[in-house]
């Protein structure tokens, strides 16, 4: 098979060499063309920052072919974004293509301790002393330098930078101190096939949409538009097309391989984002050059003419002419130059390839899920100090402790009025939460007592608001974003998944997006539900590395549990959905009318509950284990009641209440006590947590006891009364707990 990058590094190799023109030399500190803001001396700063990305291709292939490396997705016909390097400060945070290799190379001129060349290289070899993510995978990404790695999903990182773009402002206007500078830009770059992505557009509508509403959003969204998606090419003019009119998107153009007239609409378009404080669309033509990665076969698709014709519209061609005819270098100056970087990537390769790698399951893990536990306790029960009660809820015989039992939506609202006033960075947000309280009235009143700055609607886009969260939380404040069905997560569950979980693995730990996610969820709604208000499906949130998954089953535990899952945020920076059950809410009563035994006490201040610890009633009891959760946990209560009052058989029910990490000692421990256990599940049968809790049992219990299992069907939740026949019920749980332990 013909080697392509050998040819487009001959053919740069052969113009300086066949160089035939005399011109005469040029000051360096002079515009390179009347009129133009690039001097010379610039230019062949971008220049060498386009030479380094092209080696480090080079070295990647010639890596791979080694199986040396492990990533050859290049930056060849993309340099010209390297002008986006320097007309950016390093503290404008930039979420990028991943062909951004000379972008970065420039930008780390800001910060001379940045290594470029040694720590793509360490990425390129996956060494664990690649100092961003560690050799967990290659991202383009810098703490010095403010570029947040990103993963491969296509187009996931925009929500995140629009959430920062939108923060930036925000923050100061909560009287918080941002890391950042008052004028800072968020610059996001991406191809011109991920515009496609639904994630995209949602973005950029978000960001149009608070633009409309005259809310900064300084974000400068750069498309690198090289025609062609790995082999499904962009219809002509289609980028210009879509974005190049929009309301409130401020577009400009340039021709990625003239570096003189891309520097010069790049600081304009960085200029207008800075000062205006408005989105901006800077549309890159480029070119590209070897393929989509090292193992994408050109051929397949492309004609070799057409190859050949992307290959002499090559960048470095483009700027080798341009600095030539500008007198600012001879041929044999620049070829100087490229054969002596060349000579150093190399030898760099050399080291990177010698440097240790990850070597066990613990190295691997480790800056997943941050945990501290004492300190999260200690921060957990910190209570608030006298005055900060007096703000939240009055002082004396208005403290929630001293009230009545309330159910579990009051204290829900009780524990959140705490917690926005113990964290002043705090912000409550999502569909309807601010003037009408959130559909269950769980933030009534917080946008009157905290105000529009703190408690705020957003657009109806879970990805945006997932993403404004993520950009909050980057920015040091601690967001608590709503979500208002469980259903409505899996629209922007790669928000979670692909990014914020991700983000403290794929850096070491250096970004962090610490939030709680409130949902509202699970089934046994009456008079109301259907698939999209009764959404059982946990598999999805219990599947994300390191994202705790909390869900209360009643008031005091979701206080405790509550001021847990914000000390986490605080503390280790942790990713924490809080799934609430949405039949719960408003519930009272447990076993008859009118015994409101499903009220609860506000707890007291110290108490928290640690991530894991679960609850155990009737804890005297030895023939019977009931593991389950939520609404599965109100139902096992009332069937251990009719078990022991009618046949005679002492039943435990353990409420877990924490479902990722489940406690697996706990769980074992427990059914260690038991002669016999049964698992209930109101999730499905395939894929519900009930699957992994018997996996515990399995694995940790010798001798096994007799197990069983009730859970909901592999069924999407059906409207009114038929929704009970795919859930578990009282009545399944006690003929499975006869069957187990007949009397």
């Amino acid at each position: 098979m013909i080697n392509r990058a050998e040819i487009v590094d001959r053919n740069y190799v052969k113009l300086l060499t066949e160089w035939k023109e005399e011109v005469p030399r040029r000051a360096p500190e002079l515009p390179v063309r009347e009129g133009a803001p690039l001097t010379g001396a610039a230019l062949l700063e971008l220049a060498e920052a386009q030479l380094v990305c092209r080696h480090l291709d080079l070295a990647a292939r010639e890596l791979r072919a080694l199986d040396q490396s492990y990533y050859t997705i290049g930056s060849a016909g993309h340099e010209g974004n390297a002008v986006l390097g320097r007309v950016t400060r390093h503290t404008d945070p930039a979420l990028l293509h991943y062909r951004s290799g000379a972008l970065v190379a420039e930008r780390a001129r800001q910060r001379p301790e940045v290594d470029v060349v040694r720590d793509t290289l360490l990425g390129l070899v996956a060494s664990r002393e690649e100092p961003i993510a560690g050799g967990r995978h290659k991202v383009w990404g810098s703490r010095p330098l403010w570029i947040l790695p990103q993963t491969s999903t296509i187009a996931s990182h925009l929500p995140k930078a629009v959430g920062l773009a939108v923060a930036i402002e925000r923050s100061r206007r909560l009287a918080q101190t941002p890391p950042l500078p008052r004028d800072s830009i968020v610059l996001c770059s991406f191809g011109d096939a991920s515009l496609n992505h639904s994630t995209a557009q949602g973005a950029i509508n978000a960001a149009l949409y608070s633009a409309h509403r005259r809310l900064p959003v300084p974000i400068l969204f750069v498309c690198e538009d090289n025609g062609i998606g790995i082999s499904t090419r962009t219809p002509v003019d289609w980028v210009r097309t879509t974005c190049g009119s929009r309301p409130h998107l401020r577009y400009f153009f340039a021709d990625g391989r003239d570096l003189v007239e891309t520097h010069r609409v790049a600081e304009e378009a960085a200029r207008v984002c800075r000062e205006q404080r408005v989105p901006v669309f800077l549309h890159l033509q480029v070119v590209r050059l070897l393929g989509h990665a090292g193992s994408d076969y050109e051929g397949a698709y492309r004609t070799k003419e057409e190859i050949e014709a992307t290959e002499a519209l090559d960048p470095l061609l483009a700027t080798a002419r341009l600095v030539l005819r500008a007198g600012l270098a001879s041929p044999e100056e620049l070829l100087s130059r490229y054969e002596a970087l060349r000579r150093r990537v190399r030898e760099e390769a050399s080291y990177a390839v010698s440097r240790p790698k990850l070597t066990s399951a613990a190295e691997v893990l480790e800056p997943l899920a941050p945990h501290h536990p004492d300190r999260v306790a200690t921060e957990a029960g910190r209570p608030l100090a006298e005055e900060q009660r007096a703000l939240a809820f009055g002082s004396g015989a208005q403290s929630p402790e001293s009230g009545p039992p309330k159910h579990l939506a009051v204290q829900l609202n009780r524990a959140l009025t705490e917690l926005l006033v113990k964290y002043p960075q705090a912000t409550v947000f999502g569909e309807d939460v601010a003037e009408k309280g959130g559909v269950y009235h769980v933030t009534t009143g917080l946008y009157r007592k905290f105000g529009p700055g703190r408690v705020f609607n957003t657009i109806l886009d879970e990805q945006s608001i997932l993403g404004l969260a993520q950009g909050l939380a980057t920015l040091g404040l601690l967001p608590i974003p709503e979500i208002q069905y469980l259903a409505y997560v899996h629209n922007a569950e790669d928000q979670l998944r692909g990014e914020a979980c991700s983000t403290q693995y794929f850096s070491c730990d250096q970004f962090r997006n610490p939030m709680v996610v409130r949902i509202a969820g699970l089934g046994y709604q009456k008079g109301f539900g259907g698939h999209f208000h009764n959404d059982n499906s946990l598999a999805a949130l219990r599947d994300i590395p390191g994202l705790v998954l909390a869900v209360p089953a009643r008031g005091d535990d979701a206080v405790g549990m509550l001021r847990t899952a914000m000390a986490l945020a605080a503390v280790d920076g942790r990713v924490v959905v809080f799934l609430e059950p949405i039949a719960l809410y408003m519930t009272k009563d447990l076993h008859a009318d009118g015994d409101g035994l499903w009220l609860t006490d506000y707890p007291a201040p110290e108490h928290q509950i640690p991530v894991g610890e679960g609850r155990v009633y009737h804890p005297e009891a030895r023939e019977l284990l009931v593991l389950s959760y939520a609404n599965g946990l109100y139902f096992a209560l009332r069937a251990a009641k009719r078990l022991s009052e009618q046949h005679g058989l002492p039943t435990r029910v353990v409420d877990l209440r924490w479902l990722n990490p489940l406690n697996e000692e706990f769980i074992a421990a427990q059914a260690a006590e038991c002669r016999a256990v049964l698992v209930v599940d109101e999730g499905r049968r395939t894929g519900g947590v009930g699957e992994a809790i018997l996996g515990v049992l399995a694995e940790r219990c010798r001798p096994l006891p007799p197990v069983a299992r009730v859970a909901g069907e592999d069924c999407y939740i059906p409207l009114g009364p038929a929704a009970r026949l795919v859930l578990p019920s009282e009545e399944q749980i006690v003929e499975a707990a006869l069957r187990l332990s007949p009397r």
